[in-house]
């Protein structure tokens, strides 16, 4: 993975002409990783899943009940999950972020999105 900074040190030189291989060289790092930060297949310091995101599934559930109930309560939209078989605790939610509120933060304090 490249930091957000060797991501502008590579694509500069690349602008100038350089080649991959001598951006490789100067950076410090393989041709092909240098050559998918350049292509745009992968992204400065973002790091791929390695496994699949479990909250996924339910995600267009939750978005179809927040717009539903924009003051549905984060325990109340937590048990609806359980129900439909989510089966991680609620600081696993910690991440996700449901119209603009903090679906953890709300499971945890008991406070509904607002």
């Amino acid at each position: 993975m490249l930091t957000r900074e060797e991501d502008i040190d590579a694509h500069a030189p690349f602008a100038r002409g350089w080649t991959i291989s001598a951006i490789a060289r100067h950076l410090g790092r393989d041709r092909k990783t240098i050559r998918a930060y350049l292509s745009g297949d992968r992204q400065a310091g973002v790091r791929a899943r390695t496994s699949p995101d479990p909250f996924e599934p339910f995600a267009i559930y939750c978005t179809a009940r927040l717009a539903e109930d924009p003051h549905l309560w984060a325990t109340t939209l937590f048990d609806e999950l359980l129900e439909l078989g989510y089966g991680r605790p609620a600081r696993a939610l910690g991440g996700v972020s449901l119209c603009g509120c903090q679906a953890a933060a709300g499971a945890a304090s008991g406070w509904g999105c607002r």
